[in-house]
């Protein structure tokens, strides 16, 4: 699940479980991702620049 903020994600990751749980075929085993520019600080939730996803894309 991706979700793309502007300064660095140090938030309760409780709204990414809830929504993750939603998604089709997803599940608790399912990762959780956050897209930023200036970081993730947050237990259990990977890091993804959106350079990354364009670089991963091509």
């Amino acid at each position: 699940m991706l979700r793309q903020i502007e300064r660095s994600w140090n938030h309760d990751p409780s709204e990414l479980i809830v929504h993750r749980s939603t998604m089709p075929g997803a599940d608790s085993s399912t990762p959780l991702y956050a897209v930023s520019r200036s970081g993730c600080e947050v237990e259990g939730v990977t890091h993804v620049t959106p350079e990354h996803l364009v670089d991963v894309w091509r």
